[in-house]
């Protein structure tokens, strides 16, 4: 009798993990949003997508970063291009584009969590 071994076998590779500057980003966008520092979540914002474009393979998860990394754009893009607009981003966004950002980051956040219960990342 013999026995053969596979020598092209390659060892299954360990599942990545979701970064944590990712998931520390995508909670740090709604506090920075509530607390009225807009402009300087920009910074998260750009890691979340980045770090998720990157690194994570869950698709909803790349589909909330871009959603949050739209609904940051639109009230900056507004606020740079109005003539007459607020001294800061936060004073001249609508209501509704912070509860956007906030929904959009908590929309990160589960997915970022389903990605890491299901090795996705």
């Amino acid at each position: 009798m013999t026995t053969t071994v596979d020598a092209r076998r390659t060892p299954p590779r360990p599942a990545r993990r979701v970064p944590r500057s990712v998931t520390v980003s995508a909670w740090a966008v709604p506090v920075m949003v509530i607390g009225q520092f807009a402009l300087i979540s920009g910074f998260p914002v750009a890691v979340a997508l980045v770090g998720v474009v990157r690194r994570v393979r869950e698709p909803a998860a790349r589909r909330a970063a871009a959603v949050l990394a739209v609904t940051y754009l639109v009230p900056l893009v507004v606020w740079l291009t109005r003539p007459d607009g607020a001294e800061s981003l936060s004073k001249d966004m609508h209501p509704v584009f912070a509860a956007l950002m906030v929904t959009a980051s908590a929309a990160l956040i589960a997915a970022l969590r389903r990605a890491r219960s299901r090795g996705l990342s």
